[in-house]
């Protein structure tokens, strides 16, 4: 008898997307087909597409050092809520990971305590402060396959330079958050909606500059390199034209850059709109939203950046950047993008797991794979209303989205079940 039949939705085959059901037994897919037997749980998909769980190669776990506002707990809480099955933390915590014991402390609390795989990225930089390379090849021992100093950009070309060849020579991926901080001491975009409302912009060109520069030196020193939440229309042709020549370069942009411009800031200047790089223009939003259509933008990631309510319930300028979004990312892209349904599991699941080095994750359903799915409902509408998040800092509270999560699977065991139905 099988542990689970997944029955009568459209699911994610190496073939591409067929009308079967998918029986799961022992942690794995097992069968693929009708009539597949009987089973301990039957799962009605009908209306939904089923393929692999979704992968966050930029979430914000806050722990180790800022567990008051997120902890491994919450946030794969929140993680599986969202159709997600591994989520890959960033490295600016207290301590930074920027060498083997903040990293296995990372990775044994996500196993013990974790809802979903949990990866680590570790820091590029000694402290993130961009003066010396970090333990490099004490992290990759530590399974580190993703470099990065997010929350700052490593300014430093002669450092990011040394990074590149050094990672690049393990294969693996330097991620750059890519916001020239000497460009970036404002609060929102540079624009008209921040001249009416007497704040310090910062251009796009606070993006381009970087993504330029740091392009020109991957062409010089070979590595995988990542550009992490794409928000100006202008990094698009530079990334672009970096893939025309074969560069290994991909991409990100986030649910909300995808779906808000800076024109929200004017309804009231609410910090939960907030971040970095901020909310662009409208044609900046179409433009992002294309280049995840066609593949230069290669993923969706989060950004997922929680904050405590009193952290944020300040005046605009003095709030700190950023916003959650694990829970809801899926239905903000189905609802601002609309993309079919191969092409949302590969930005959503494939390109993310790719990246990231999870090899157990992101793999269109087969016989044999492990069973780390979702089950998604495109149609289905509904409005957030509450979070699994220590935080509630996010602009969708409240706001109607369409595509719900059904249930994610994790290993083969049911891990979220949101507006579902067992047969």
């Amino acid at each position: 008898m099988h542990d689970l039949l997944l029955v009568g939705g459209r699911v994610l085959t190496a073939e591409g997307m067929a009308d079967v059901d998918v029986a799961v037994a022992g942690g794995r897919v097992v069968a693929l087909g009708r009539e597949l037997g009987p089973a301990r749980e039957v799962l009605d998909c009908a209306g939904a597409w089923v393929g692999p769980g979704f992968v966050d190669v930029h979430t914000h776990a806050r722990e180790p050092g800022g567990e008051w506002k997120e902890d491994l707990a919450t946030v794969t809480a929140a993680a599986v809520a969202g159709g997600y099955t591994a989520i890959l933390t960033m490295p600016n915590t207290d301590p930074p990971v920027d060498g083997a014991p903040t990293a296995r402390y990372v990775l044994e609390r996500g196993r013990a305590i974790g809802r979903c795989t949990v990866g680590v990225a570790g820091t590029v930089t000694l402290g993130r402060r961009g003066e010396a390379l970090s333990h490099i090849d004490d992290l990759w021992d530590e399974g580190v396959r993703v470099f990065t100093d997010d929350g700052d950009v490593v300014a430093d070309a002669e450092m990011l330079r040394r990074a590149l060849a050094y990672i690049g020579d393990r294969g693996g991926v330097v991620a750059q958050h890519a916001v020239d901080a000497t460009l970036a001491r404002g609060a929102m975009h540079e624009g008209w909606v921040s001249a009416r409302l007497g704040m310090r912009g910062i251009p796009a060109v606070a993006e381009t500059t970087i993504v330029a520069r740091d392009l020109l030196l991957v062409a010089d020193t070979p590595c995988r390199y990542h550009v992490q939440h794409v928000a100006a229309a202008g990094c698009i042709e530079l990334i672009a034209r970096a893939k025309d020549r074969g560069l290994p370069v991909t991409a990100e942009v986030t649910p909300h850059h995808l779906t808000f411009d800076h024109t929200e800031v004017l309804a009231g200047t609410d910090p939960v709109f907030k971040m970095m790089p901020p909310l662009r223009t409208a044609d900046d939003v179409t433009a992002v939203r294309e280049a995840l259509r066609s593949g230069i933008i290669d993923l969706v990631a989060t950004d997922h950046a929680p904050h405590a309510d009193h952290e944020k319930d300040v005046p605009f300028e003095e709030a700190p950047n950023g916003v959650i979004g694990l829970e809801w990312a899926a239905a903000a892209v189905n609802s601002a993008v609309g993309l079919d349904p191969e092409r949302f599991f590969d930005r959503m699941s494939i390109a993310p797991a790719r990246l990231a080095g999870f090899d157990e994750h992101g793999h269109r359903i087969a016989p044999g794979r492990p069973a780390n799915l979702v089950v998604f409902d495109p149609t289905a509408e509904w409005v957030p209303s509450g979070t699994m998040s220590r935080s509630r800092n996010s602009p969708y509270l409240g706001r109607r989205l369409v595509g719900r999560v059904r249930w994610t699977i994790v290993d083969g065991t049911i891990r979220h079940e949101g507006a579902a139905s067992r047969a």
